[in-house]
């Protein structure tokens, strides 16, 4: 019940402002649930985030608002640094790794109260022409996204969609659909690097899962009505991101005190 609970509520931030909700897996699945590891926490939440990734894919794929193109660059070298990044995050420490990922919460709770919708260019298009300016920026943030991703076991979509519109010069509601073409990507790939290793609870996820694609189908019928107050529940949202960073570094420096 604790993990149908906990995926329901991650769904429905994520269908409701869009980006970020992942983040609260981690933190929800070694508290709430009560997995035995931060490194089974992170494993279990990545199978989840990429499953739910690719049934939202499914949906943006009909409404015609993925770059494909823009999509596959990014996600190839955000790959490569999924890669890279879980296999950093196994050989970490875990009450270290509970304290970066504390530190992290925090960084996105700052980018999602900074976070505006800006205006782009729905016809833009990698080829030929513009590959020379937009191909290494969609490399480079890629890759960066992607170690990112894998260390901490999360989506990256809140980092993927400014990303991609900086990169591309694409607007927010295409970087949104597009971005989830990485989500899907690096979560599966640090989920298999996580699975190689044992450290993923494949009963809890399935319970989670459930309760994460519910969610995210009432999210998104919630954030449908809501219109311009979306940005106040945003806002909302990041603070309490936020303060559960707070939280978890606390739980992670008290650890290491009562361990001194």
């Amino acid at each position: 019940m604790l993990a149908l609970a906990g995926g329901a509520l991650v769904g429905i931030v994520l269908g409701i402002v869009g980006g970020g909700g992942s983040i609260l897996a981690v933190p929800l699945l070694l508290y709430g649930v009560g997995l035995p590891s931060v490194h089974v926490a992170i494993g279990t939440s990545a199978v989840a985030v990429a499953l739910n990734a690719f049934a939202n894919l499914l949906m943006a794929m009909r409404r015609g608002l993925v770059k494909w193109r823009c999509a596959l660059v990014f996600s190839g070298a955000g790959i490569v640094g999924s890669v890279a990044g879980s296999h950093l995050a196994l050989l970490m420490d875990g009450k270290r790794l509970l304290a970066y990922f504390g530190a992290l919460m925090l960084v996105v709770g700052g980018l999602m109260l900074a976070k505006k919708n800006a205006e782009g260019d729905p016809a833009v298009r990698l080829t030929l022409a513009t590959a020379r300016h937009m191909l290494p920026w969609l490399v480079a943030t890629g890759l960066a996204v992607g170690l990112l991703a894998g260390f901490f076991g999360i989506g990256g979509g809140f980092l993927i969609v400014p990303g991609l519109m900086f990169a591309s010069g694409m607007p927010i509601s295409f970087a949104i659909a597009t971005s989830l073409v990485g989500v899907t990507a690096f979560g599966a790939t640090t989920a298999s690097t996580y699975a190689l290793a044992g450290a993923i609870d494949w009963r809890v996820m399935a319970f989670f899962l459930t309760g994460g694609l519910v969610g995210s189908i009432a999210g998104q019928l919630v954030g449908g009505r809501l219109g311009h107050n979306k940005s106040i529940l945003q806002s909302v949202f990041a603070i309490f991101v936020m303060a559960v960073g707070v939280f978890i570094l606390h739980q992670a420096w008290a650890v290491g005190s009562h361990q001194v």
